[in-house]
């Protein structure tokens, strides 16, 4: 090959690598370019990433703070409620012609039938709930209670003539204190200690001062939170009791909400023994509470009590009993008693325009007596001789609901029969507990809530309530 042709090919050679060398050089910018700009995304979002974790260390630090914070906050451990309430009542009763027993006779005084009443009758109810929770699982829940009446210091204004119309509002007494019109005194209505989730079980230990009275169905007339599983049977128990609770809430699928206990509590406490005996012994009162079925639709209860050596007259009884002008404190025992109670409570929502609540209860009452006399006579309920005698008494009511105008409308009827007695001195009515009646009792009322936007998370509100009995 000559040089001219070797020379040629070379120069062929080289002008084809030469061509595209334009193109190389502008995709290597490019490139260049794209790396330059993804160096300085990379950078920015490095800058982002620092900046985010300084946020989350910030966020973190408030967290922290935020939460020692609460640790020492007083809502943390402590709840802050309650009530008040005035009430305005208008009075009347006759009392029949009836004879009453002395120290001299059974019923050799006879007393004859007379009116009672007071046209205009003011209290003032205030109620202070606190609920501390000490440690883990262990609480302290207290409820403080000032009721008087209007211009007076003492519950003389609920008699009529000097005579008590009924034996449980004849004067204040333990049980029944913060409950019947006394002084401007802040007494404490109930106090305990209770311990959940005992031995990481569906177990709960309580005692103090029990949650014993304004019991199932009676918040309904009073228009305010359900007791839950602190509660009583009103029809057997509203009296404020020292005593203890031992509670087990399993979780059983065809059993909602299902629960018991085992309740003791003390009525009345004799004194220290010196050796000679007083003639009287320790008021007690045993109880098992079996709730099977609750929801908010339906609930059912049984209980059963078993007061014993029940006192012959209240402690601190200082108003008179009959016209004889006797002040009576405990002086003997007269016996036991019995109680059997069954409750039902339901809902039907979506009746017309409103919620239909309903309930029916059913109770009886048999008591033991023994030879103890009571002011010349024998045993419970003055029969004249030491023999048992059986009671019952039925409890129902409805209450219709109206949540467009927060009006609510109740009627309320019971009935016990002539050897019927129960245990509820402490009953919210003004005369005497109308479940103790021995005989019929009729009662409507109507519940107005105000339109007012509560402040507190809490179950509150603000109401008008009349009724009559």
């Amino acid at each position: 090959m000559s040089k001219f042709v070797k020379i040629l090919i070379v120069g062929v050679v080289l002008a084809a690598f030469a061509i595209p060398l334009p193109a190389v050089a502008a995709d290597q910018e490019e490139l260049q370019r794209k790396i330059e700009q993804l160096s300085r995304e990379l950078e920015a979002l490095k800058v982002q990433v620092q900046e985010a974790t300084a946020k989350t260390k910030e966020i973190d630090v408030v967290k922290q703070q935020v939460k020692k914070t609460e640790e020492k906050s007083i809502g943390r451990w402590l709840t802050v409620s309650g009530d008040y309430r005035f009430r305005f009542d208008n009075l009347h009763g006759q009392i029949p012609t009836y004879w009453y027993p002395t120290a001299a006779a059974p019923f050799a005084a006879r007393q004859v039938g007379y009116d009672v009443k007071k046209d205009t009758y003011y209290t003032n109810r205030f109620g202070l709930n606190l609920k501390a929770t000490a440690t883990e699982d262990v609480s302290i829940t207290a409820r403080l209670l000032m009721y008087k009446a209007f211009g007076a210091q003492d519950d003389s204004s609920l008699r009529s003539g000097g005579t008590a119309y009924s034996f449980d509002r004849a004067g204040l007494f333990d049980g029944t204190i913060g409950h019947v019109p006394g002084d401007n005194t802040l007494s404490v209505d109930r106090v305990y200690a209770t311990w959940h989730n005992v031995a990481d079980q569906p177990i709960w230990f309580s005692i103090g001062r029990r949650p014993s009275t304004g019991g199932v169905p009676s918040y309904l007339k009073e228009n305010t939170a359900a007791p839950g599983n602190s509660g009583v049977p009103a029809l057997l128990v509203d009296y404020a009791f020292d005593g203890v609770t031992l509670g087990y809430a399993p979780d059983i699928d065809p059993l909602p909400g299902a629960y018991m206990k085992v309740c003791y509590g003390r009525g009345f406490q004799t004194g220290i023994d010196q050796g000679i005996t007083n003639g009287i012994s320790d008021t007690d009162m045993f109880g098992v509470n079996i709730v099977p079925f609750e929801t908010d639709r339906f609930r059912a209860e049984l209980q059963y009590n078993r007061g014993m050596n029940i006192f012959d007259a209240p402690t601190m009884l200082t108003g008179p009993f009959g016209p004889s002008g006797m002040s009576l404190s405990p002086t003997t025992n007269l016996g036991d008693i019995d109680w059997y109670g069954l409750d039902f409570l339901g809902k039907v929502k979506g009746v017309g325009i409103g919620n239909l609540n309903w309930f029916v209860d059913g109770a009886v009452s048999k008591t033991h007596p023994n030879d103890n006399k009571f002011m010349g006579n024998y045993g419970l309920l003055y029969t004249g001789l030491p023999e048992a005698k059986t009671g019952w008494a039925v409890y129902a009511g409805l209450r219709y609901d109206i949540p467009s105008t927060l009006t609510k409308i109740g009627l309320e009827y019971n009935h016990g029969s002539e050897n019927w007695i129960t245990f509820a001195p402490a009953a919210d009515d003004m005369w005497t507990s109308k479940l103790g009646v021995r005989g019929s009792v009729y009662e409507v009322y109507v519940i107005q809530e105000l339109k007012l936007k509560p402040i507190s998370s809490f179950f509150s509100k603000t109401f008008f309530r009349i009724g009559y009995q």
